[in-house]
């Protein structure tokens, strides 16, 4: 399809809209120059016409109907098994409504991406297919993953497994319901502010994210490029250790992977001793005002306290830059989802890797038609990420992009004295869902309002490990395990003792 070339009066128009005011004759001498330039477009489309993929047609997805999906956590259904041996065999994934899965429908839980198929498979889906995994569907995520509840996906809310009044957290939100509910062996999980973790602790569940990088973020839909993390959600630590095998290292075409990244065998890592490793815990990841349940930190107090019995020193850390970073973190997913996920039709300009052409289009164009039908979260991300970019040029997200270096530096320091850093994943237990009619900001705020501890360690890239700590209120309780830079394992290992200490972890009651 060609590109149509603007005529002089859109010629003025686009140069109004540059603050330029060029007199008729100047109008006139552009009009040509600007149809020049884009016979460049049109050519490379004739040439990308040649390579583009094409869905396979041996897939489909289809939508459930309530009855087969009472969690609403499943967005369609399908069965593309993988090889017939590897270290997944056997085991079935979930795979988040974010992340490319050829010829299977993706939505991204919005208006705006709905009616989409991709071409290709995301690299961690051709990773897990090559392990021996069956994808058996789609797990519904929140509208355009910008929230931290279960209610703001087109398709609906999804229910929590331990009770379906409440939030399963979000935005991997259908990925952690299916999990805890047995209805997949393993999902994955997509995490920019506490997308993985957030609801593996809602849901009783474990949930990794893992160190910036480490796994390859193609195919998936970007939200900030600093900020984009896949990762496992699973019922055990030796699961998430399994699929991490599986999922990291370098692909080639992906810009956030270190050229010299050297992934761990972390399945292998499991099951050794862990005495002698120092655990700090962190003052300022308690007692949020207002957020945070007794309950909450008292349960995860005493699971940390229970490292002990295991051998490892647990201790006391106060780092006040813990709650510095979350600023950092709103002005980066701010203006950084403004640009890239919203004007930047999910994947931006300026770096080097592998786009989705169909993707980029079909969203562009949707959202100029939806943009209305976007969840509170996304709409309130939108209008203040505008403004600062109209009023402040930009400027805010410089400065966070700096500080980002700062707050990774300054985790980085407490990380020298102590192995893990422990807190509450999220401050609360999962909280009642609300409805369509509830006020709008009593809707912002359950999308928003447990991502304290969590959107930190999306800017500093740290991994970190979300598991069971035990109940508050008869609901699960997460307890967060953060490590050094590219030292996954020992989140692992050590999330692993504790579950072998605790006798593992409990499933939702029978309903």
């Amino acid at each position: 399809m060609a590109v149509r070339p603007p005529d002089e009066t859109e010629v003025a128009a686009l140069a109004s809209s540059w603050g330029m005011r060029p007199d008729e004759a100047e109008v006139a001498a552009y009009t040509p120059l600007v149809a020049a330039f884009l016979t460049s477009y049109d050519a490379v489309e004739e040439l990308y016409a040649e390579v583009a993929p094409q869905p396979p047609a041996d897939r489909s997805g289809t939508r459930p109907d309530d009855a087969d999906n009472p969690l609403g956590a499943w967005y369609v259904r399908t069965e593309i098994r993988g090889a017939a041996d590897g270290p997944l065999a056997g085991r079935t994934v979930a795979v988040k409504d974010n992340v490319a899965v050829a010829g299977v429908p993706m939505t991204n839980g919005s208006h705006t991406v709905e009616g989409f198929v991709p071409a290709r498979d995301a690299t961690v889906v051709t990773r897990l297919l090559d392990a021996g995994a069956t994808v058996t569907g789609k797990s519904v995520c929140e509208d355009l993953c910008f929230s931290g509840g279960s209610h703001t996906s087109v398709s609906g809310p999804v229910r929590n497994p331990w009770d379906p009044t409440r939030t399963t957290g979000g935005s991997s939100s259908g990925s952690a319901a299916l999990v805890a509910a047995g209805e997949a062996d393993l999902a994955l999980g997509g995490d920019q502010g506490g997308s993985i973790r957030m609801p593996a602790a809602f849901c009783g569940i474990v949930g990794h994210k893992p160190t910036h990088g480490l796994v390859p973020y193609t195919g998936a839909f970007p939200i900030e490029t600093t900020l984009d993390h896949l990762g496992p959600m699973t019922r055990t630590v030796a699961d998430a250790a399994a699929v991490l095998d599986v999922l990291a290292g370098r692909d080639g075409e992906d810009p956030r992977q270190p050229a010299d990244l050297a992934p761990d065998a972390y399945a292998a890592a499991l099951g050794g001793d862990v005495a002698g490793l120092r655990v700090g815990v962190v003052a300022q990841g308690f007692g949020w005002e207002e957020l945070s349940e007794d309950g909450v930190d008292d349960t995860v107090r005493a699971a940390a306290g229970r490292l002990r019995e295991l051998g490892v020193e647990v201790v006391d850390v106060d780092l006040p830059w813990h709650r510095h970073a979350l600023h950092v973190w709103n002005v980066i997913a701010t203006d950084g989802a403004t640009v890239q996920m919203i004007e930047g039709n999910g994947y931006g300009h300026g770096w080097e890797g592998r786009y989705d052409p169909e993707l980029v289009a079909h969203y562009g164009r949707r959202r100029r038609e939806t943009a209305d039908r976007w969840s509170p979260t996304v709409t309130a991300v939108a209008l203040a990420g505008r403004w600062s970019l109209e009023r402040e040029q930009g400027r805010h997200y410089a400065m966070a992009q700096n500080l980002a270096a700062e707050v990774r530096r300054r985790y980085d320091e407490a990380l020298v004295d102590v192995d893990l850093l422990v807190m509450p994943t999220v401050p609360m237990v999962a909280r009642p869902i609300p409805a369509p009619d509830d006020p709008l900001e009593v809707r912002v705020a359950r999308g928003l309002e447990m991502i304290v501890n969590c959107a930190p360690f999306d800017v500093s890239g740290h991994p970190a490990t979300s598991v069971p700590a035990g109940l508050s209120e008869g609901l699960p309780v997460g307890m967060m395990l953060v490590g050094r830079r590219f030292a996954d394992a020992t989140c692992l290992r050590v999330a692993h003792a504790f579950e072998q200490l605790v006798g593992g972890f409990p499933p939702p009651p029978a309903r």
